[in-house]
């Protein structure tokens, strides 16, 4: 994405953040106009953007620790924060830093991803945790790369294990999710500047061990020139359906930047590219506008399909207006996407999320095991400085066993 939102209107989605100092860039409009920050406590107290959020599950003794990561910079060199909670998120540490040479002396770093193998792929065993990133956006003559660091360690150490794209031109090769295919693929999922037919688009590549690429293609790919979707996040349901949520820019309108979602049967083939998707909507007509996360969560009711718990930046009413909970809302789902979902209370409140990198932007959310509480990261402002806040709350809504929906 790129440095202020508002560049999806028409423009190149640059940088998240090549951010030449260790303070954030200057937002588009005043932090002071928005008033106080967001709620939860602070994960890091200092720039923390971009973050992310696992439950380790295939690491042995380590099971049940929560991993996160935030985008963080010292002086002109960008970083991976890693942080670790041995409580279910109540509080945490910083364990680990990802320092990445390619990503050092103002060459950029953007919008990292953590993921840890439930399975193993190649010769990496399962619970090996992934580090991904978009690096190089701010080299004189830029050919980014999706460079992929792992530990072996629990997040304490980190080694370079490679590149799932690298960029032939000056285009730009953003927000690197990993998911595990059908077949047991690790799969790479991104959006790609670097086709002249697409503003953007959305592209897939696979490994099975981890080292080598291939397969490359296009998952989501608007025949409009000026679309660009991005930031897929892949989630696999409980009867083997993969969910992608991504976003749309164009050139402004109401529907700029709105959340969209696709599925595919094996994780691999998402049908045509052209089919952009469908929006998720409450009863009455609210969605999301830009930078969506997605998670599953069991049914504490039993529901077999669970739910899918879904965030994005700003929340918007049917006719595009700001929604009354825009900054503090959740959507929910138990029908694995199909038909209306439910609004219910965010962990995290941040007052009045506009079109900005900072404020509820690209917020994780993390269920818990058996699906009653929800962990979310998000950003917001503090002075001039972009901080990452989390916190734990009810996750209500369909197959909660009593929970409370949001209807204002």
């Amino acid at each position: 994405m790129s440095r202020v939102l508002a560049l999806c209107l028409g423009a190149i989605l640059a940088a998240l953040l090549g951010v030449p100092a260790a303070a954030s860039p200057p937002p588009a409009a005043s932090p002071a106009d928005v008033g106080t920050t967001a709620t939860g406590t602070l994960l890091r107290d200092g720039t923390g953007l971009y973050p992310r959020a696992v439950r380790l599950a295939h690491s042995g003794a380590a099971n049940g620790r929560v991993l996160a990561s935030v985008v963080t910079f010292d002086g002109d060199n960008g970083l991976g924060a890693i942080y670790e909670s041995t409580d279910d998120g109540a509080t945490f540490r910083q364990v680990g830093t990802v320092a990445d040479h390619d990503s050092a002396g103002g060459q950029g770093l953007c919008c990292a991803t953590l993921f840890e193998l439930p399975r193993q792929v190649g010769a990496l065993p399962a619970g090996t945790l992934l580090w991904a990133s978009s690096a190089g956006q701010d080299e004189t003559d830029r050919r980014m790369d999706l460079r992929i660091w792992r530990s072996d360690d629990v997040g304490r150490s980190w080694s370079y294990l490679s590149s799932c794209a690298t960029a032939t031109g000056t285009g730009g090769l953003w927000e690197p999710e990993f998911s595990i295919a059908a077949d047991g693929a690790l799969v790479c999922h991104y959006s790609d500047e670097t086709d002249p037919d697409h503003s953007q688009k959305l592209v897939a590549v696979r490994s099975y061990d981890g080292v080598t690429w291939s397969g490359r293609h296009d998952t989501v790919a608007s025949t409009w020139q000026p679309d660009r979707p991005g930031m897929p996040v892949v989630r696999r349901l409980p009867d083997g359906t993969y969910f992608m949520s991504f976003e749309i820019c164009n050139p402004g309108g109401q529907y700029q930047c709105v959340v969209h979602y696709r599925t595919s049967p094996d994780g691999w083939d998402w049908g045509d590219p052209a089919h952009l998707g469908y929006r998720p909507e409450t009863a009455d007509g609210r969605y999301f506008r830009a930078t969506p996360t997605i998670a599953w969560a069991p049914a504490p009711d039993g529901s077999p399909n669970g739910r899918i718990v879904l965030v994005g930046q700003m929340l918007l009413n049917r006719d595009g207006s700001t929604a009354a909970g825009n900054g503090h809302t959740i959507l929910v789902n138990g029908e694995n996407g199909a038909g209306p979902w439910t609004a219910i209370e965010a962990p995290v409140t941040v007052p009045a999320p506009y079109v900005n990198f900072c404020p509820n932007y690209s917020s994780p959310l993390l269920p818990s095991a058996d699906g009653r509480r929800l962990l979310q990261i998000a950003t917001d402002w503090d002075g001039d400085v972009c901080k990452p806040y989390y916190a734990t709350g009810e996750l209500g809504g369909p197959g909660a066993a009593g929970g409370d929906a949001l209807t204002g």
